[in-house]
Order: structure tokens, then sequence, then C-alpha cells
């Protein structure tokens, strides 16, 4: 693992209200993984050395082999058992959750939520220096207590109910009732990226009053998976004419990186389930091509995931079976549309943060002209905005990528909100 400091017990002035429960994967699933992997039937491949039909066999093979007789997962438990672990039910929804104690004299509760092909962990790079900043050259004043759970259908948050309508701002929902009746906060503070910015975003507009603030990544509509054609980017507009051909090859670029995922899981999420399910190389391939082509690696993957940061990831939707059920979560924000609880301006009220990171900057928007062209654009009015900022470098997993700004980013928009 990338990083697997052992956190201090912290200083929280009340007791916690629920007893951890490490995690374990049974012996008979690391198993069963395995004679799956050995297994594996590979395809035809021919000409794709340059990634242009999707992932690159050789590559997937060499991951795959690795997973096989080399990652252990023991040694990355272990790292993921260095925190607090907890599971409740919430409203009849199973919960997982990891907790870092705050390490300071009054730390904020603070809940970060992630996306997909997140898993928890993709926060486990920024944990430590919000809950004891004093070790990190901070100031303990700013210490958070770090709450971050698995989106119900992800992970270890499993099995759902029967009920299958749960979505971004359901999840929002039962973020809120875990933090003030569960865990007994009157008043906390949330952070997230991806789909977990979206459930971010919810919380500041429904419970705007009981936060502190929010921190997102680049602050999307809540209308985002609303209407016909949510499944394309595009929502059905041709490109423009005229264009330069830079930013024509931009947008073609921009829509191509997210196109695939989205049309699948808004679509057929469990068509393409019963097939990621059942084969780990096939599940391994559809997640990797969006850590490959979302992340700002310069083309080399290992710069920003190790092989054994890949797997980690990996593993946590294979031991869980957890793959249907987190893809099915597009399906349901499109098919529950987001519905507003106010109609007050902006429609986020909590005071929010945004981190912008150029490996997502619109074409022909350079970083400098980023935070202006978002004020521009029909996103602002959404958010009351108090923190803006802009990053040269970095891709879609932000906190993974660049941990030491986000973190940076976040403590300054809470500072004086708490």
């Amino acid at each position: 693992m990338s990083h697997e400091t052992t956190p201090s017990a912290g200083a929280d002035a009340r007791p916690f209200p629920l007893e951890p429960t490490p995690i374990h994967v049974p012996d008979d699933v690391l198993a069963d993984l395995r004679r799956r992997l050995e297994l594996t039937r590979w395809p035809d491949d021919v000409g794709n050395e340059d990634q242009y039909y999707g992932v690159n066999r050789a590559y997937l093979r060499e991951l795959v082999d690795y997973w096989r007789v080399g990652y252990d997962w023991r040694k990355a438990e272990a790292a993921i058992n260095a925190y607090e672990h907890y599971r409740v039910e919430v409203e009849g929804v199973p919960v997982h959750f990891m907790r870092r104690p705050g390490a300071g004299p009054e730390p904020t509760p603070l809940i970060l939520s992630h996306g997909w092909p997140w898993t928890f962990w993709h926060w486990s790079k920024v944990v430590d220096p919000l809950a004891d900043p004093g070790a990190y050259g901070g100031d303990p004043a700013e210490a958070f207590d770090v709450i971050v759970p698995s989106l119900p259908g992800f992970g270890f948050s499993a099995p759902l109910p029967d009920d299958p309508d749960m979505n971004f701002w359901k999840i929002a929902d039962l973020w809120h009732t875990l933090m003030t009746r569960t865990l007994g906060h009157e008043k906390y503070a949330a952070a997230g990226c991806d789909v977990g910015a979206l459930v971010t975003g919810q919380l500041g507009h429904k419970y705007a009053g009981e936060l502190h603030a929010i921190h997102i990544g680049s602050g999307q509509k809540l209308t985002l998976f609303n209407g016909d054609r949510a499944w394309d980017l595009s929502g059905g507009r041709p490109i423009p004419d005229g264009l330069p051909a830079g930013i024509h090859a931009g947008i073609v670029a921009l829509e191509k990186r997210f196109a695939v995922h989205l049309a699948a899981h808004v679509l057929a999420p469990s068509t393409l389930a019963y097939g990621l399910s059942d084969s780990p190389a096939g599940m391994l391939a559809w997640i990797l091509e969006r850590w490959v082509n979302w992340s700002d690696n310069g083309g080399d993957i290992e710069t920003v995931f190790t092989k054994d940061d890949l797997l980690t990831h990996a593993m946590i939707f294979w031991v869980t079976n957890t793959i249907g059920t987190s893809m099915r979560t597009y399906a349901n924000n499109n098919r529950y549309p987001w519905t507003p609880s106010h109609d007050r301006r902006p429609p986020v009220e909590a005071p929010t943060g945004i981190t912008f990171v150029g490996h997502e900057n619109p074409p022909g928007v350079t970083t400098d002209q980023r935070v202006q062209h978002f004020l521009a654009g029909d996103r602002a009015p959404w958010y009351n905005h108090v923190n803006l900022t802009a990053h040269d470098h970095g891709g879609h997993f932000i906190p993974w990528e660049i941990p030491d700004q986000w973190v940076d980013d976040l403590r300054r928009t809470f500072r004086g909100r708490r």
C-alpha cells in the first residue's frame, strides 16, 4: 500500500456511540477469486496497442497475473483496519464507514462522500492530515473528526434492501440521519467528489442550517441526471461548426472520456453487471478504463495508482459483489430525478468551496481561466461559493491525486465557519 500510517487515538471529548467492526474477507472468498482469475478466458485484442478500442489486453493481463500470484489482500486489509470501521443500519439501509478520530481541542465532524468507481479508500491519503493537522504542520484547532462511509450499494455498505430506488439525494438523507441521529452531531461539515459531490451538494441544499459548510470537486448542477438524455453528456447537441481544431478535438475527447459508462450505467446497468459480477478480469477492465482515462497520469497509470492500489480498490468491489449495485446508482439518479426542497437562491445555500483540476479543464480553458469560466457559466448560480481554487495538476480522483492541495483547499473553506 502507498500509505499505511497507524492513526493515533485522537482527542475525542465525547465517547463514540458505536462499537468498531474491523474489515475481514473470508478465506473462501479469496480462494474463489483465485480460481476465477486462473480460468480467465482472454479475447483477441489485435491492433489495440494504443488503447483505441479500450483497455489494452497486455497491461490488463499483467495486472491480472499480479492479482493472482503477487497481490496481498491481507496486507491491504491490515492497512485499512488501522482505522476504525463501523457497520450500522440507517433507516433500514446497511452503511459501512471508516472513522479517524480528530486530534485537537474541538474537532469538527466531517463526512466525506466518494463517487464511482471510487471506494471509501480513495479518501485514505487525506484522512490523517484532516484529523490531526498538528502532526502535519497545521493548526490543531482545524482538526476534523473524519467519517468516511461507503455509498449504499458500494463495497461494505451492502446488500441493499429490496426497494431499489437508491440515488444521490436519498443518500444525502441517509448521511444526515447518520450524522445527526446515529452519531448525535448538531452541526457538521461535508465534502465530496464525483457522485459524492452531488450527495454533498444535496446536503448543502436541503440541510444548510445544520452544516458549517461544504467542499466539493467540480460543482455540477444537482439536475445533472435529470431528463430524457441524461446518458448523453452533450444532451444530444451537435458540436458547433467553425470551432478551432484544438477545441473541437478537446470536446470530442471529453465526451469520449465519459460517454461509455454514462450510457451503460443509466440505460442497462443490470445487463452489464452479470458479466462483471462473474469475471474479476472483466470487472477490473471496466473500472480500470476509468482510472486510466480520468486520472492525470501522463500516460502511465502507475504514477497515480500502483498495482497494489488498483487492486485494493478493485477488491472492495469484488469481495462484496457490489459492482452491479454501484453502477445502478446512475440509473436511479435518472429514474428518480432530483427535485428541490425549497425555491431559495442559490439552491445550495451552505457556504461552498470547490476544487478544480487541470485534467478536467474544459476545452480551450486554461487553469488560470478556470475559476472565471465557472463564474461566467450556468453552474455558479447553484452555489453559495466562498472558496474557488484551480490547480494545474490533478485528475478526477482529487483527494488521491493531489491530497495536500485538497486538504489546504478544504481547510480554507471551513476557516472561520465552525
